[in-house]
């Protein structure tokens, strides 16, 4: 074989693999595995917590101390199972956030929003505001 015919046949093995991934069905889904660490080449990192217990709390300011994050904070099962936990918790994360120059902001009702000082949130007006204005 010449070293033609093997460049032909490797080029044809990458088109073969391109119309696989093209041809699959739009309604199919790639499941995330949100427990593993992914290392991340890029400036800031965008991670998901859960709390479900005040101690979870730790693990969230840990990660913003190392800075360069933007955690992405489930509250619901904290909330339902303990609000009066829930409310040190936050204002724990409040407290760091302030030190380390960073932000935090409810997103949704289960949702908080914290960042190292690497990273801001845009912040709204909400609607009651807006109508005085």
């Amino acid at each position: 074989m010449s070293i033609f015919s093997d460049i032909k046949e490797k080029l044809n093995k990458s088109e073969n693999i391109e119309e696989e991934f093209t041809e699959a069905p739009r309604d199919e889904y790639v499941e995330l595995r949100t427990d593993e660490v992914i290392e991340s080449e890029g400036h800031m990192l965008v991670r998901p917590f859960t709390l479900e217990d005040f101690e979870d709390i730790r693990h969230v300011i840990d990660a913003l101390r190392e800075g360069h994050v933007i955690a992405i904070i489930n509250i619901k099962t904290l909330k339902e199972k303990d609000i009066n936990e829930l409310k040190r918790a936050i204002a724990k994360l409040r407290k760091t956030c302030d030190a380390l120059d960073g932000e935090i902001a409810g997103f949704t009702e289960d949702i908080v929003i914290a960042t190292s000082s690497s990273a801001k949130i845009h912040k709204t007006k909400n609607i009651e505001q807006l109508k005085e204005d």
